[in-house]
């Protein structure tokens, strides 16, 4: 892991990007919603039946056809980039030079390695290049990044870039403060423990402007 205090050369730039993308397969999006969910749907029927339970009975009929449809449509949508909010800028027509701050964003991601949920908060901050952004489109991106199987630290990143490339800045912060169930609901079984992640850009890297933002949210 490359932390913010590292020097980071071109090379490292170069061989580190790919991984701050999810991991698709070129042919990711040759198939149409309705074929992933049918196909889903005879796989997640198969799973069931080799677990034992009776396909025929009323409450676990259309268990299959309903998994499939919420991972193609909603908890795995980000997968999809068609499905990427729109950013609705807005020029700042009062010169707004301070830091904006949107703390407590919902976080409902799913972990990649074992398919549980994580959940959380995250916190996201900017310093206006010239537009603001329309506060229900930082939880969009939020949304968005999270809708995928995952791993915190690609989440904290995405959610940075997306704001980023959004609005025109390197000025950027973003936290997540998060459960993860693969922890909570298997092997050790830790209900209270939680992840912190963390990306800093542009002038949230300055120790002060850091410390702002971590005073803002009650850090």
């Amino acid at each position: 892991m490359i932390h913010n205090n590292d020097q980071i050369t071109d090379t490292d730039i170069a061989y580190f990007a790919p991984a701050y993308d999810t991991p698709l397969r070129p042919d990711a999006f040759d198939l149409d919603d309705e074929t992933k969910i049918q196909l889903i749907q005879n796989h997640f029927a198969g799973i069931m039946h080799v677990l034992g339970l009776d396909l025929d009975d009323d409450s676990l009929k259309d268990t299959p056809k309903r998994v499939a449809k919420m991972y193609v449509k909603e908890i795995f949508s980000g997968l999809n980039p068609s499905n990427k909010p729109v950013p609705t800028l807005f020029k700042n027509p009062f010169s707004y030079n301070q830091m904006l701050v949107e703390r407590n964003i919902s976080v409902f991601s799913n972990c990649e390695h074992h398919f549980v949920p994580i959940t959380g908060k995250a916190h996201v901050a900017y310093f206006s290049n010239g537009e603001v952004i329309g506060l229900s489109k930082l939880n969009r991106i939020v949304q968005y990044c999270s809708q995928r199987p995952q791993i915190q630290e690609r989440l904290t990143i995405q959610i940075a870039n997306e704001i980023k490339e959004a609005l025109g800045t390197e000025d950027v912060a973003v936290i997540v403060d998060a459960h993860h169930h693969c922890v909570s609901s298997r092997g050790v079984r830790d209900i209270n423990s939680t992840t912190l992640t963390a990306e800093y850009c542009g002038r949230f890297r300055e120790a002060d402007v850091k410390n702002e933002f971590l005073k803002y949210i009650g850090s």
